[in-house]
C-alpha cells in the first residue's frame, strides 16, 4: 500500500483512498512547492499555505476539515465532491486549489447553516437519500441549478445534476427539487 501510495505521489496525486484507509503522501521523496492560497470558505477568509495544484477537494477536506465534501472517483465522473465555486458547482477533485486563490468556496457544511436549508427539507420530505454517500454532492448541484433557474425543467435538473447515485435515487431527486422549485414559483 505504502509503495502504490509513493507511485501515486510521484504520479502527483495527493492521497489516494483505499477502502477506509487513508495514505498522506507528506513523505513523498519529491516535494512541491507550496505558495499563500486565499479562499473565501463559507463566509469566512481563509488564507493556506498549500500546493497551488493540490485538489480543492483535499484543502477542503484535509487542510481545513470540512469532511462533508466526499471522494469518489477522483476523476470528475460522479459528482460526489461537488461543490460551489463562485456559484457554480465544480468537481473539486480536479480543480487545482491554485486556480481558484481569491475566490468563494460554498460546501454542503454552509448549506444548513443554521438548520436545515429548504432544499436539505425537500431531500427529507422526498426521502431522497438511501446510503447518502453521493448526497452533498447532489445537494450542491441542485442548489447551483436551483440559484441559476429557480423553476428548472427536467432537462436542466438533468444536465445540472448529472451525479452518480449508485443507489437509482434520480427520480427522487428530480421530485425534491421540482417540489422545491414550486414553493419558489408560489411565493411560498
Amino acid at each position: 500500500m505504502v509503495a502504490q501510495a509513493r507511485a501515486a505521489g510521484a504520479a502527483g496525486i495527493f492521497h489516494t483512498r483505499h477502502a477506509a484507509q487513508t495514505v498522506s503522501l507528506a513523505h513523498r521523496p519529491c516535494r512541491l512547492e507550496e505558495r499563500a492560497v486565499q479562499l473565501n470558505v463559507n463566509g469566512k477568509s481563509v488564507a493556506i499555505e498549500v500546493d497551488p495544484e493540490m485538489p480543492l477537494l483535499w484543502v477542503l477536506r484535509d487542510v481545513l476539515n470540512l469532511t462533508g465534501t466526499k471522494f469518489g472517483c477522483g476523476i470528475a465522473a460522479c459528482g460526489a465532491c461537488t461543490a460551489l465555486v463562485d456559484g457554480k458547482a465544480v468537481r473539486s477533485c480536479v480543480v487545482p486549489v491554485g486556480s481558484i486563490d481569491g475566490k468563494a468556496v460554498r460546501t454542503i457544511e454552509d448549506l444548513g447553516d443554521p438548520g436545515l436549508h429548504a432544499l436539505q427539507q425537500a431531500w427529507i420530505d422526498k426521502q431522497v437519500p438511501q446510503c447518502g454517500y453521493c448526497q452533498s454532492g447532489m445537494l450542491m448541484a441542485a442548489a447551483a441549478l436551483l440559484a441559476a433557474h429557480p423553476s428548472p425543467s427536467d432537462a436542466q435538473i438533468d444536465a445540472a445534476v448529472s451525479n452518480i447515485c449508485r443507489c437509482g435515487t434520480y427520480q427522487r431527486v428530480r421530485a425534491a427539487i421540482r417540489s422545491l422549485a414550486r414553493v419558489v414559483r408560489e411565493g411560498l
